[in-house]
Formats: C-alpha cells, structure tokens, sequence
C-alpha cells in the first residue's frame, strides 16, 4: 500500500497490488532451467541459450502482466484491476475467509458479478452494488488485507465540498 496518486489526482486510500508470489517466479525459473537442461544436449548450445533467454521474457512477462492487477480506493472511487465505480454506489461490503471466498467464487457465485480473482490470495471481499442502472450485483476481489479494505470501504465517502451562495 503506497502513497501515490491515483488516475484522477485523488490521493488514494487504500492502494494494493496482487502480484503473484515468489514461489510462482522460483517454479516457473526452475521450469525454464529444465528446458535449457533438456534443449542443451539435443541442440546447439548457442540456440539453446537464445530459447531460455526468450522463456525468461516470455515468462518475466507473464508475471509480471498477471500481478499487475490493483486495487486503489480513493475519497470518490474504488478502482478494481481495470474497472472502477464511484463509491456513492457502493452497498454493504463484507469481508470474506478463504473459506467464504471460495464458496463466493465458486457455488454461490453470480455470472452477473464483477470478478477480480487471483488463485493465489485466498482472502478477498464482496462489495454490493447500489445502483439501479447497473446489472452487476456485486463485485468479489482478492485482497490480501480483506478487513481493511472492508472497513475502508465501509465508511461513507465525504460529501462533496459545498460552498454557501448568500
């Protein structure tokens, strides 16, 4: 959770970044060493060199792309990887256990919600939706602070500033 600037210039509330874990970047690197082990005696060791090198990027790559996904909540916004709504249309927000993340993603899930999932966070939280004009009931995303970012979001966003015209 940083203290950076959000999209809109707002100074964020909550900001953080699902990237994969360690454990994700040691198994796919030992992966690509064992396609170097297996191209380097069936091929010529300079092209087998130049094949890992393009796994590592593709794999750097990949991971990267996939862990990129944030979540920033701002005084106005919720912004969820790629999509955002105005927190003025936010319900009732829920933390869930890996337990109830699970049965939320899985059984119990609506094929009109809003998902933003990684399979490696298992904690996570439902945020109704509170707009008439929107088909989506809600939104399930992973977080690794799930009480946190609930009790964030719980709290009303400030009211506009208003001046008195007298």
């Amino acid at each position: 959770m940083r203290s950076t600037h959000s999209r809109q210039g707002e100074s964020p509330v909550f900001r953080e970044r699902l990237r994969v874990p360690v454990r994700w970047w040691v198994l796919g690197t030992l992966l690509v060493g064992s396609f170097w082990l297996a191209m380097v005696v069936a091929v010529p060791e300079q092209l087998a060199w130049i094949i890992t090198a393009f796994l590592l990027l593709v794999l750097v790559v990949l991971l990267r792309s996939y862990g990129a996904a944030k979540i920033v909540v701002t005084d106005e916004w919720l912004h969820a990887g790629r999509a955002r709504i105005q927190r003025t249309f936010l319900g009732a927000v829920e933390p869930l256990d890996a337990p109830q993340m699970r049965s939320q993603a899985g059984p119990q899930a609506s094929a009109r919600a809003f998902l933003l999932l990684r399979p490696y966070i298992s904690t996570g939280v439902r945020v109704m939706i509170d707009d008439p004009r929107d088909p989506t009931p809600y939104w399930l995303i992973s977080t690794r602070h799930a009480t946190l970012l609930a009790s964030i979001l719980h709290d009303a966003p400030a009211p506009p500033s208003q001046v008195d015209q007298q």
